[in-house]
């Protein structure tokens, strides 16, 4: 194929060759792979080695099918339906059948109703297709059509697959307008979408959860707080926790990513009371503050009310307030005039008076009797902890588009902030007695419980009760042990000699490192396709042919975990690759709408610029890991430094073991900053023994 020459001479000319007249009915299109039409504007991206077809040209085919799906034989409807399903894939295609009204057709076929089992499932998969291409707008969309999609998603006695193409239309749908969503979340009721969640068909469930997501997603703030009271009433995190997060199947990257979502979502109910200071004017505020003076001191007031005079009940009010670990107890609401964490703080206080009040009462009167100026201030400690609690946990930030990192002790946990407060409160107890703290020590206890909060979650435990065991053995001292170790092999490693040894150590480790991120591209990864829309489907495979010379990559499906190599039909010598891009500067970044929600996909894309042309192929990681492995990989290729962050942290983990076992004969010994100096030489050399006379 030459490339200089208008695809339309080509066309003639291979015409030509084989008698074929009307050049113009007929197109080139890949034999391999997503078989995508040759155009003026794609021809570029076709690879030395590609193989072309001739075949009908789009236009052509989008008449022929066009005419196709309304035959009365039902044979030619379902066979165009299908052949429409795969086709309607290609930008070009697309464009041809939808410039001659045929979404139309494709409504009429869903309005009518009369078709059923595989041609509607065509039908549906077909819409889809075309829809993605973004040509069409969803609010054109009429409301026979969208009530007749929801009626699959409805009725019990639908084949699964069209229930799955029609809750995947949906979810699609739900995030373009208020409208259509207020429209769904209407005709598709919570109780339906938790029906289909407890499918046991697990693609099923997927595409129930990614619309209530959706839903979820798109929700203003109140209807998303009824949302998820609904659904708290329904037990779905019962449901989850049970049959999802402990099912015997492993949990896919889609599902982590929606379940992550889901807590996020529901954390983010703390939002509104984290950011609101206390009203000292509200009654319901001040009766919920003097609650917990009145669990706290409620038999020492068993006194009747007519005793005191009101000068002596407020002074008393006072010291109990005091007592109980405010800083202004005149005033205590001022306390909780810092927002962040505002009410949030008050309320994890009262929670903890009400559902643990043996723990409440034994933490505040054992820190108020207590006259050696080392009192745990049960107030100050709570706004401190729910704010530490509320970093921890990322409240009040948005959604990452990518994550997967949810904790599964918060689906085995009602009231899981509050349960979360109980626990870590106790344990600043706990700590500021281990450290005999006083009121100056504040800031250095809450530092060193954040330590044990963040360390003990590192770990993923999956029950609040697992937390509780792990984060109460991490006591103090083994804080301290910690910080010693990191301390001391910090200060090991900087001694002269010793950074003069890890410098020697660096070449030769840092080419094992190499080789490690090459063998990880041999290996391969799974890549999503991610749209400016939503998180699609769609996967694809690169990685490295063994030779280390060829790049090749290709579409797969979905749980393909490791497909061959001779399966990837797409490849790129490593001898064309011209530059490696990072975020901002990949091309497919650019196209982006720039905000909160693409700041996680902009840390994950790269792309490798190759040929002449200056082609690029765009990756978004699965992981930061993933993206640090394959940009180091692609950086060893093109003979350039490995500047990745786990480059460091790699680096940093081989040199501290390599070190630790030359050093192992030194210890307890102390290495000089100097080497020792060496003697001067002596004045004559004739102390050599000379074996010669003695022989004799």
């Amino acid at each position: 194929l030459s490339q200089t020459k208008p695809l339309a001479s080509v066309l003639k000319d291979v015409c030509d060759a084989w008698s074929l007249p009307n050049a113009e009915r007929y197109a080139l299109q890949y034999a391999d792979g997503r078989q995508t039409y040759i155009t003026e504007s794609n021809r570029r991206d076709i690879k030395n080695g590609s193989i072309l077809r001739l075949t009908t040209s789009p236009d052509q085919e989008a008449e022929r099918l066009y005419v196709g799906i309304q035959s009365k034989n039902v044979d030619v409807k379902t066979d165009s339906l299908k052949k429409l399903a795969s086709l309607s894939q290609d930008v070009t295609f697309a464009q041809e059948f939808i410039s001659r009204n045929g979404l139309k057709q494709i409504y009429s076929i869903v309005e009518e109703g009369k078709d059923a089992g595989e041609m509607l499932a065509h039908t549906l998969k077909a819409f889809t297709e075309l829809m993605e291409h973004d040509f069409v707008s969803w609010e054109n969309l009429s409301t026979v059509f969208i009530k007749k999609i929801v009626s699959y998603v409805n009725m019990n006695a639908v084949d699964a697959s069209i229930q799955q193409l029609s809750l995947s239309i949906l979810e699609n749908m739900v995030p373009t307008s208020h409208l259509l969503f207020e429209v769904v979340k209407k005709e598709v009721t919570l109780d339906r979408l938790l029906t289909h969640l407890q499918a046991t068909n697990a693609q099923l469930q997927l595409k129930a959860m990614a619309l209530l997501i959706a839903l979820l997603l798109s929700a203003t703030d109140a209807e998303r707080r009824d949302m998820m009271d609904y659904l708290r009433e329904k037990n779905i995190r019962q449901f989850i926790h049970k049959n999802i997060i402990h099912s015997s199947e492993p949990l896919g990257d889609e599902m982590a990513h929606y379940l992550y979502v889901l807590q996020s979502v529901s954390l983010n109910l703390c939002e509104h009371r984290m950011k609101m200071s206390m009203d000292p004017y509200s009654q319901e505020q001040r009766d919920l503050l003097q609650s917990l003076r009145q669990t706290a001191f409620e038999l020492e007031n068993e006194v009747p009310a007519g005793t005191f005079s009101t000068e002596r009940r407020r002074s008393l009010c006072a010291k109990e307030f005091r007592k109980l670990g405010f800083m202004n107890n005149s005033n205590p609401a001022e306390d909780f005039r810092r927002a962040p964490p505002g009410l949030l703080a008050l309320d994890n206080m009262v929670y903890f008076s009400r559902n643990t009040p043996n723990a409440y009462s034994r933490f505040v009167l054992e820190n108020s009797s207590r006259e050696d100026k080392h009192e745990c201030p049960f107030a100050r400690s709570s706004i401190q902890l729910t704010l530490i609690l509320c970093e921890i946990l990322h409240i009040g930030e948005p959604c990452s588009e990518t994550a997967q990192a949810f904790y599964p002790m918060f689906f085995g946990q009602d009231h899981f902030f509050e349960e979360l407060f109980c626990i870590c409160i106790q344990l600043v107890n706990k700590t500021w007695k281990e450290m005999r703290a006083t009121q100056e020590d504040f800031d250095k206890v809450m530092q060193v419980v954040r330590e044990q909060i963040t360390r003990t979650l590192s770990l993923k435990p999956t029950s609040l009760e697992l937390f509780k065991t792990r984060v109460n053995a991490l006591n103090y001292s083994e804080i301290l042990k910690l910080r010693q170790t990191e301390r001391l092999h910090q200060e090991e490693t900087l001694a002269v000699p010793v950074l003069e040894l890890r410098e020697k150590l660096k070449p030769e480790l840092l080419e094992l490192i190499r080789q490690q991120r090459l063998l990880h591209l041999c290996e391969g990864t799974l890549f999503r396709k991610i749209s400016s829309r939503r998180r699609q489907d769609k996967l694809w495979y690169c990685r490295l042919s063994p030779n280390h010379k060829v790049l090749h990559y290709g579409d797969v499906e979905e749980g393909v975990q490791s497909p061959p190599i001779e399966s990837l039909t797409e490849k790129i010598p490593v001898a064309d690759m011209k530059m490696l891009l990072v975020g901002k500067e990949c091309p497919h970044t650019k196209e982006k709408s720039s905000g909160k929600q693409n700041k996680d996909v902009l840390e994950l894309a790269f792309s490798i610029v190759h040929d002449v042309e200056e082609y690029c192929l765009n990756f978004i990681a699965p992981t930061r890991y993933e993206f640090c492995l394959w940009t180091d990989g692609l950086n060893v290729l093109l003979g350039k430094e490995m500047t990745s962050e786990r480059t460091q942290t790699d680096l940093d983990v081989l040199l501290s073991m390599e070190l630790k076992l030359r050093l192992l004969d030194l210890e307890n010994i102390s290495i000089p900053d100097h080497p020792p100096p060496i003697p001067k030489p002596p004045s004559n050399l004739n102390f050599c023994y000379d074996f010669s006379h003695a022989e004799q």
